[in-house]
């Protein structure tokens, strides 16, 4: 856990240097940092995406997650969650109408934090959205071959190396980010320290179940995952990538049942 904790830390203070460089940055320049947020996020995605030995099995798992997340509305729970941690954490009110009853109220802050974007306003991007920094930055940090490698490592071996150098970038990134989306990019270091703890204490029992194939098809899922908040982060196309996150689960259930897949496609000689 000791590797964890550090990430989470490293995200802190990421963040928290964020701020103060977000702070003192024209507004001019904050379209800069959050173009190049939103390319280096990209190119993280492509590397991770390139990943993936069976395309089928992402394409199905995307698809079919996506479908699946959009019914439960993942995306929206989160950026409740958000809410409630910016309402916990700061002393901004939602706005509300005259008259208007506590429910109504509540309605207006979720309508406007799932309907609101990453990008910013008219004034160039000089906009910040907690409940989406805390989601892209949570999805960000915790997909990907580091996370996952480097929590097995540190749970059987004893080797924190990958998880600190994880840290690293983490926390380059999350200076990035905050300067780009707001203090909401802190709060990732609270689903950090749950996803990589998790890993790490669960580690003897998983790491059998990891094969070769199984790390490549989840990085490849989890780049696909960093695209889209790239893509989000450059105003191109708004995507919930939140609702895509049951392919995750999906493409484990592919990969173990890869034998038989390929079993089957042998007699029906495909």
């Amino acid at each position: 856990m000791f590797a964890t904790i550090v990430n989470c830390v490293a995200v802190v203070l990421g963040s928290l240097l964020g701020l103060v460089v977000a702070g003192r940055v024209k507004d001019s320049y904050k379209n800069i940092v959050f173009d190049g947020a939103g390319i280096t996020t990209i190119i993280i995605g492509v590397s991770m995406a390139l990943r993936s030995g069976r395309i089928v099995y992402l394409a199905i798992a995307l698809i079919a997650g996506g479908l699946i997340g959009t019914w439960l509305d993942i995306e929206g729970a989160i950026l409740r969650f958000g809410v409630v941690l910016e309402r916990l954490t700061t002393r901004r009110k939602p706005k509300a109408a005259a008259g208007s009853t506590s429910a109504g109220t509540a309605a207006a802050v979720e309508a406007d934090s799932v309907n609101s974007s990453a990008k910013p306003t008219d004034d160039g991007r000089s906009g910040w959205d907690f409940g989406h920094g805390f989601l892209n930055a949570s999805v960000l940090f915790c997909v990907g071959a580091m996370a996952l490698v480097g929590s097995f490592k540190a749970g059987t071996e004893g080797d924190y190396s990958l998880i600190l150098t994880k840290s690293v970038l983490d926390g380059f990134m999350a200076i990035l980010m905050t300067a780009a989306m707001g203090p909401g990019v802190a709060f990732s270091a609270l689903p950090i320290l749950l996803y990589q703890g998790a890993l790490t204490l669960a580690a003897g029992f998983l790491k059998p179940f990891v094969s070769d194939l199984m790390l490549a098809e989840l990085t490849g899922i989890g780049g696909a995952f960093v695209l889209m908040i790239g893509l989000n982060l450059l105003g191109l196309k708004k995507i919930k990538t939140a609702d895509f996150l049951p392919a995750l689960l999906l493409i484990i259930v592919f990969v173990l049942a890869d034998p038989l897949i390929a079993q089957l496609a042998v007699k029906l000689g495909i």
